[in-house]
């Protein structure tokens, strides 16, 4: 039977049949003449250089219904910048490319650091940033959908199934989440499935009902790169700079709207990108670095919707979150098992122990600076601080492309 199940807060909206995804990109045609949809793209150049990069520009070949596709490219240097561009300039839909590196970018970064906006924490939260300040600079803009680069089975289907539920006006969605399987010949997803879910169960355990940790429990893939929401939403949404860019921005939508505006969407059966490194010796970079931060981004969300955590809370959840993540592993070994797949349970284990070494890193890094590194401010703000920053915005991406 197919899964259609709904039973949590989010609406799921499952993959149940072979619709062809033309019939879907008809549909977004005709909406597009009245609700403008605008996909951005954040790379790095190496990207480019491997196979995801090229594969998801050949797709994209035969989208139609995107009034523009924004790439914003960081880490590259001017000829890399020259070729991004080159290939880019194949799709059949206008291309504006916001090179992070460019002397107009770097001028405006500059500028936004001298009124006082936190900016100093380069990476793919803050490149997100720039360029949606940059798209909703269109006041025309209606929906905007977002997704990684580095996705080496792409298919044109995941951006029309990401973005459709937020611009069909038969619904009445506001953010839409994209989520899939992590599986080839074995499971992959580490974070989400050895640290964020059994965290999430653990804070379940020792809260009891919440509903915040109840809407952040219902996504089926929480940490995905993928996902759409409405121009009027994104204004206000700020976002983290950091790994903990995908937990701060479900909670921001959570603050911003209703969860009955919320869904997530099955883009595609199964995703396969880059995986990254796991060695519990290097902490500062690799997965224990974005566990790290998740669980650091999770704990200020948390405390800004007014949990107090003391040292003895702190102490249960690492305990906790052991139990739950050992039993989390035996689930994960039947689901292999029942379906021929590569599994090694004492790898599971072993990656546990370097997630108990991030929870606790995160936990002390939270006790010291509850913060962190600040969520970059709203666009809202940034207009009210710097009315003609919209048009500088759009200057310096048309100057950095002459």
């Amino acid at each position: 039977m197919s899964d259609f199940c709904q039973n949590g807060v989010v609406a799921t909206l499952q993959k149940l049949g072979n619709r062809p995804v033309e019939e879907i990109e008809s549909e977004l045609l005709t909406i597009s003449r009245k609700r403008k949809m605008v996909l951005l793209l954040p790379a790095l150049y190496s990207e480019f250089e491997g196979p995801a990069m090229p594969k998801i520009i050949e797709e994209l070949k035969g989208v139609e219904y995107l009034d523009k596709i924004v790439l914003s490219l960081d880490r590259a240097s001017k000829s890399q910048f020259l070729q991004a561009k080159k290939m880019m300039s194949s799709l059949h839909v206008e291309v504006q490319v916001v090179w992070h590196d460019g002397p107009g970018m770097k001028r405006l970064l500059k500028e936004l650091q001298d009124a006082h906006f936190r900016m100093d924490e380069p990476g793919k939260g803050r490149s997100v940033w720039m360029s949606l300040g940059y798209i909703l600079a269109d006041r025309d803009v209606y929906a905007i959908a977002l997704h990684d680069c580095d996705i080496v089975n792409y298919r044109k289907e995941m951006v029309a199934r990401l973005i459709y539920p937020v611009v069909h006006p038969g619904v009445d969605f506001e953010f839409s989440k994209g989520y899939y399987a992590r599986v080839t010949d074995r499971l992959y997803g580490r974070v989400t499935r050895l640290f964020y879910t059994p965290l999430i169960l653990t804070l379940k355990k020792i809260l009891g009902y919440n509903a915040f940790i109840e809407y952040l429990g219902n996504f089926r893939y929480a940490l995905s790169g993928e996902f759409a929401f409405d121009a009027h939403l994104a204004k206000g949404i700020r976002i983290s700079p950091t790994w903990g860019l995908e937990v701060s921005m479900l909670s921001e939508v959570y603050q911003k709207t209703s969860s009955n505006r919320i869904c997530q969407v099955e883009i595609i059966e199964s995703y396969e990108h880059k995986h990254q490194i796991l060695d519990k010796n290097q902490t500062r970079q690799g997965l224990i670095r974005m566990a790290t931060d998740i669980g650091h981004a999770l704990f200020r969300v948390l405390s800004q919707d007014g949990l107090v955590m003391s040292e003895a809370f702190f102490r249960t959840l690492l305990t906790s979150y052991i139990q739950e993540s050992r039993t989390v592993i035996e689930k994960y070994n039947a689901l292999a098992l029942l379906n021929g797949l590569k599994y090694d349970r004492h790898e599971e284990i072993e990656a546990v122990d370097a997630f108990v070494t991030s929870l606790q890193i995160a936990i002390d890094e939270f006790i010291k600076d509850p913060i962190g590194c600040p969520l970059l401010a709203a666009w809202v703000r940034v207009w009210a601080a710097i009315p003609d920053i919209s048009d500088r915005l759009q200057e310096c991406v048309k100057e950095d492309n002459r």
